[in-house]
């Protein structure tokens, strides 16, 4: 069989005994699909995967996994020459699948396996931070980013992504603001923030409608600060998308954005924590080359 039709389905180990994952894989292979499979078990190892299907002139690499896994994977692809680049699949395996879930992957896993080998590529965006650190969702910093790294394993494994809203409503005497200056092309805002969030996707944190107008094929980067003591009507609003006429909710789209804080600030680039006092967060518009739904609402 040509080399040029072979997928490489990379999987978080959390996931790797999927069953209905199994039978959808063999069941395209019956079909005649040439695909290969490989496991995660460390840091890195996507990387190494994603320059295996390289050197194999795979067509297409699935991430299997949630947010974090589709973030290393992408992270990997934008480091691969373009004319060398496979084109990005995703299988949703993770506890919130925010990317996923927006985009309108399918759930069932051989109509998300089926899409993720033939169905049509579309380019889309990735953001770049600080020149080294990438996100294809979102990266959100402040009160929201301190829930979704501390809400417990057990406690997403259980309830998954509505686990980081309880978790939330259980650490509210935490709620500290961050004092930042963010600035962009013909914006500019300073001030003490409770959530920011930079979108290429639309949701975080489990569900978290942060940007609920981005697209990630328009060349920008959706924010939204969030700057009231009231966080849980604003948590709530921007749930069920009622937020559009909160004055403590400060919109832009910009295609590059600068964050600075006299204190550590820590921001959760799709499950990824990077942490210091200044940040440049830049859209590289057509990076990456992703199989989507027809219907994705994410596409401009």
């Amino acid at each position: 069989m040509d080399q040029q039709s072979l997928t490489l389905v990379i999987l978080n180990g959390k996931g790797a005994g999927n069953e209905e994952l199994r039978e959808a894989i063999l069941s395209l292979r019956e079909e005649g699909l040439q695909i290969e499979v490989r496991v995660t078990w460390e840091h890195g190892d996507g990387e190494r995967f994603v320059k295996e299907a390289v050197d194999l002139h795979a067509a297409t690499v699935v991430a299997g996994g949630g947010d974090g896994t589709i973030n290393e994977i992408a992270t990997a692809l934008a480091g691969v020459d373009a004319p060398l680049r496979p084109v990005l699949g995703i299988i949703p395996l993770g506890t919130a699948n925010d990317f996923a879930t927006s985009a309108g992957i399918p759930e069932e896993m051989e109509h998300a396996l089926r899409l993720a080998i033939v169905g049509k590529a579309t380019s889309v965006d990735l953001a770049r931070v600080n020149q080294d650190r990438y996100f294809i969702n979102m990266a959100t910093g402040g009160f929201g980013t301190r829930i979704t790294t501390e809400t417990p394993e057990k406690l997403k494994s259980a309830l998954g992504g509505v686990s980081y809203l309880i978790h939330g409503l259980l650490r509210m005497d935490t709620l500290k603001a961050d004092s930042c200056e963010l600035r962009g092309p013909d914006f500019s805002w300073q001030g003490d923030a409770l959530v920011i969030g930079i979108g290429n996707g639309r949701q975080a944190g489990g569900g978290q409608r942060l940007c609920p107008t981005a697209l990630i094929n328009d060349g920008r980067l959706e924010l939204t600060i969030v700057t009231s003591k009231e966080i849980l009507p604003t948590l709530f609003n921007s749930l069920t998308g009622g937020d559009d006429e909160n004055p403590n909710i400060i919109r832009a789209s910009l295609p590059w954005l600068e964050i600075t804080s006299p204190n550590e600030m820590a921001f959760n680039l799709d499950g990824e924590p990077l942490r210091g006092t200044t940040f440049r967060i830049e859209i590289l518009p057509a990076a990456l080359a992703c199989r989507l739904p027809p219907s994705c609402e994410l596409l401009a």
